[in-house]
């Protein structure tokens, strides 16, 4: 007996293991779900489930990005980061 017996035809979770909820934004940064929608995944039908994975990539540019750090601090100074 293999292993696609366990397999379940439905669309996997979008989670990426780093689960921070944005402040103001109230999503989650790694996988840009709201609690809500993390609560309720696996209650979820398949297109209830295609509706949030298409709404995501719109999501990301909603958080705000860390520009601090090594790079910012040699951008200020006029030079480059080495990475």
């Amino acid at each position: 007996m293999g292993n696609d017996i366990w397999r379940r035809q439905e669309i996997e979770s979008p989670c990426v293991k780093i689960c921070l909820i944005h402040p103001t934004e109230r999503i989650c940064t790694g996988c840009f779900r709201t609690l809500e929608e993390i609560a309720g995944w696996s209650g979820m039908t398949a297109e209830e489930r295609h509706a949030i994975m298409a709404a995501l990539p719109d999501r990301a540019p909603r958080l705000i990005r860390r520009r601090g750090g090594h790079a910012a601090r040699l951008a200020a100074r006029g030079g480059s980061d080495p990475t």
